[in-house]
């Protein structure tokens, strides 16, 4: 595999490389759309290709026994100078990549949460009102080990294919009483309605990086990833490095049953005292908008004086602070058996913090596989060291011995 030349920011087209799937040919085009929006004189062409997890279709995934099952292919192209970019599910890439390759972009996330599809004679039913036995269809040992610790009248079987190939076999035989999907894909494919109902955290913790696209490109190319960095958004890469971050620390992958669940919070600092802001404005017979972020309006008066119109905003202005949170578990494949705990980190920007970032040197950081040239290095690195101590909390608390245990029992079983 030889890592190609240089595209050239001089150079008129864009060649993207993506899984052949309709779901991946979708995700492609969300970010097609955004470099057209960013750079509408350049030509952009998308390549398809096929995948060994595309073609291998009558195993589990955690029993196919090799990683980068959806983007190897993908990344040979790369390397080789095929195409300039690839497009994936960021859930679908390991938390290290190959020499000279990283993810120059992670887009805005669509729900991360995993969705039960009913089949359409159980639709007034839920998970928990299935009759006992009833089947339930996933490939995801992350899915089944926290679903049988929650709901342990229930069978769980594997089911493979792509998003329309699982819904056929829902729909069209009476195997399954229910299967589990993203909801980001049945979003993505225009397919809300057949979502019956959305699992909270509580229920299952998604996989890492779920619901968000990744761009990866050369790491020797930096008029690509130039190019790509302003398809980043920030909060959805801030969550996805601790997600990645925990993950790698546990060396965990399809094979073993690590969920997560991440969110920004916007806090107000304890015992802050606000600042009370009278704004007072005139008008002449016309109209006018006035928009203020972020404040809290307390209370808003008009007084009509002749002609005149006297507009008196009271606000008061509070004083927030962002924090990332990030909840993970490891757990047993029967369910009897799991760690869990949630650890939180401030990601606010200081002013002292509000200078160029690291991008501006000639090597990017990277934070498994992630680079982020136009964030804050400061703010990545936090989110992730709240991953590692978040992995190093439960591996103290025996997140490593349910997870060797989990292995063996994968290897074992002769149906998950």
């Amino acid at each position: 595999m030889n890592v190609g030349c240089d595209t050239g920011k001089n150079s008129e087209m864009i060649r993207i490389g993506s899984r052949n799937s309709q779901l991946a040919l979708i995700q492609t085009n969300v970010v097609v759309n955004q470099l057209k929006a960013l750079y509408p004189a350049r030509t952009i062409t998308v390549t398809p290709m096929s995948t060994t997890g595309d073609k291998i279709l009558e195993k589990a995934l955690s029993k196919i026994g090799e990683k980068s099952l959806f983007t190897k292919e993908l990344e040979v192209a790369l390397a080789d100078n095929v195409v300039d970019l690839v497009v994936h599910s960021l859930k679908d890439l390991p938390t290290t990549l190959p020499p000279q390759m990283v993810i120059g972009a992670v887009c805005k996330r669509e729900d991360p949460s995993d969705a039960v599809v009913l089949h359409p004679n159980n639709q007034n039913k839920t998970l928990a009102t299935l009759h006992p036995e009833s089947v339930i269809g996933t490939s995801s040992l992350r899915r089944i080990a926290q679903l049988r610790r929650r709901y342990p009248h229930l069978l769980f079987q594997n089911i493979r294919g792509n998003l329309n190939t699982r819904l056929k076999k829902l729909d069209e035989n009476n195997t399954y009483s229910a299967i589990i999907l993203a909801s980001a894909g049945l979003q993505r494919m225009g397919w809300r309605d057949r979502i019956s109902a959305t699992l909270p955290p509580e229920d299952c913790m998604h996989a890492v990086g779920q619901g968000a696209l990744a761009v990866e490109v050369r790491a020797n190319d930096r008029d690509i990833l130039d190019i790509v960095a302003p398809l980043t958004d920030r909060d959805t890469v801030l969550q996805c490095i601790a997600e990645r971050s925990f993950l790698k620390k546990l060396e965990g992958g399809c094979s073993v049953p690590v969920g997560v669940y991440s969110c920004l919070k916007k806090e107000r600092y304890k015992n802050s005292v606000p600042i009370k802001c009278n704004i007072i404005l005139f008008t002449y017979g016309y109209s006018f908008s006035c928009e203020l972020k972020l404040f809290k309006l307390e209370q808003k008066k008009e007084m009509q004086l002749n002609l005149k119109t006297l507009h008196i905003y009271t606000y008061n202005i509070f004083f927030y602070y962002f924090q990332l949170s990030l909840q993970g578990g490891v757990f047993s494949l029967d369910g009897s058996k799991a760690v869990m705990h949630c650890l939180e980190t401030d990601v606010s920007i200081q002013e002292k913090d509000n200078e160029p970032s690291d991008g501006q040197e000639k090597e990017l950081k990277e934070f498994c596989g992630i680079v982020v040239p136009h964030l804050n290095q400061k703010l990545a690195g936090k989110a992730f060291e709240l991953g590692l101590d978040l992995a190093n909390y439960l591996l103290e608390k025996g997140a490593k011995e349910i997870l060797d245990e989990a292995r063996k029992a994968n290897e074992a079983s002769d149906t998950l």
